[in-house]
């Protein structure tokens, strides 16, 4: 089922051709990916390392190979000893996101808006791979759009260097093919999503815990994805992250007060975290009251280890020291069809953009002579100041 949409994708926009000279947009839908197997997990942890640890504020580099190591077996611990050499189902979901999406997106747009896929650490789906193909299938226009609920230098910033490096490999020296560029930031804050997320809770809550538990001792932590306290000067989404939390709990507090958010973070030695984390978030929900706990992914669109492995290890501790609590794991939004078509009106307005403006032209071997040109302007300027004439140094800032 999964295979499918790619197929059919790729035969129906040859069968197709755009009349010559009308604007096509290729919508980029950017997740982390993730490996299948374990033997991959160490090469993907260096890649993620080398990626992301760049961005952590005090980590030398010489860190990472060892770190690599040492988060790959504790990776190896928890994928194999305990869960039966676990399959990450991200994958999938992803792809069914990115078909049900295009499906939305086709409906009112028709063939001139297709939906490809690209992953920050999978082949065959690398960014430079996926773009190689959307030149060669002849869109001249781009949107971005990572699925991915908070912006921050860890997820749209990784997803934008990738982009840009795969840009310049693929540019031929001429006029650069891409003529529109757009990009969706993140839906931290947008309605519908908030909305969406408040009542799964309230639906999952009546119909599985309302009849044993009272609503002031039914807890809920909504779990974002954690963040490091520095990062370089570089924005790392815990101000959007805790808006969405925020958000979600006026949404739920009155009827249910007992909320946290729980942070789940990859504990790295020598870098602040944020807190509490869902571990700890659980059990001071419990020390209040709590005789019923529902874990909601909130920061998270797509299912991943983290929402699984790392939430089901957390809820294995809690049963062992606090067995008379009833424990509900939520899934993320997935591949629900309500958010899809959700997902897709985000990007209408960018398409509408796109197709309608002009197209830039824009050739990117200018940018070295430009910035060369700049550069020697400004020493001229400095060269030609007159001595004595200090007035004129209060043009120069």
């Amino acid at each position: 089922m999964v295979a499918t949409p790619d197929v059919l994708q790729t035969s129906a926009s040859h069968s197709h051709p755009s009349p010559s000279g009308e604007s096509r947009v290729a919508v980029l839908l950017m997740g982390y990916g993730e490996v299948e197997s374990y033997e991959d997990f160490a090469n993907y942890n260096e890649q993620a390392l080398n990626l992301l640890t760049a961005k952590f504020a005090p980590v030398p580099t010489w860190v990472y190979p060892p770190l690599a190591k040492l988060l790959a077996a504790f990776d190896l611990h928890e994928w194999s000893h305990q869960h039966g050499n676990f399959i990450s189902p991200h994958n999938a979901i992803f792809e069914a996101q990115r078909a049900g999406i295009e499906a939305n997106l086709q409906e009112r747009w028709g063939d001139r808006v297709k939906v490809f896929k690209a992953f920050n650490f999978c082949k065959p789906f690398l960014p430079d791979q996926v773009l190689e193909q959307v030149k060669a299938e002849g869109y001249d226009k781009l949107l971005i759009y990572p699925l991915l609920v908070v912006d921050s230098i860890f997820t749209s910033g990784i997803a934008i260097e990738q982009v840009n490096q795969a840009l310049t490999q693929l540019s031929d020296g001429g006029e650069h093919w891409v003529q529109g560029m757009r990009y969706i930031p993140s839906f931290f804050d947008a309605p519908a999503y908030i909305d969406y997320l408040a009542s799964m809770v309230e639906t999952k809550i009546k119909d599985h815990l309302a009849v044993a538990h009272l609503p002031s001792q039914t807890g809920i932590v909504l779990m974002n994805h954690g963040c490091p306290h520095e990062a370089k000067g570089f924005t790392s989404g815990i101000d959007e992250s805790q808006k969405l939390y925020d958000k979600v709990r006026d949404k739920l507090m009155y009827k249910y007060p007992l909320i946290s958010v729980g942070w789940l973070n990859h504990d790295t030695p020598l870098i602040k975290w944020t807190q509490p984390n869902a571990d700890l978030a659980a059990r001071n929900l419990i020390d209040l009251g709590a005789t019923a706990l529902v874990f909601m992914p909130i920061g998270f669109a797509t299912e991943n280890h983290e929402t699984l492995l790392d939430v089901e290890h957390i809820i294995e501790g809690l049963r062992r020291k606090h067995p008379h609590v009833t424990y509900v794991q939520m899934p993320c939004v997935n591949d629900d069809p309500a958010f899809l078509a959700m997902a897709a009106t985000w990007a209408d307005q960018h398409i509408a953009d796109l197709l309608e403006e002009d197209a830039l032209a824009i050739n990117t071997s200018l940018a070295a002579s430009q910035a060369a040109a700049v550069h020697s302007h400004h020493g001229h300027t400095h060269d030609h100041h007159l001595p004595g004439h200090s007035h004129d140094h209060g043009h120069h800032h």
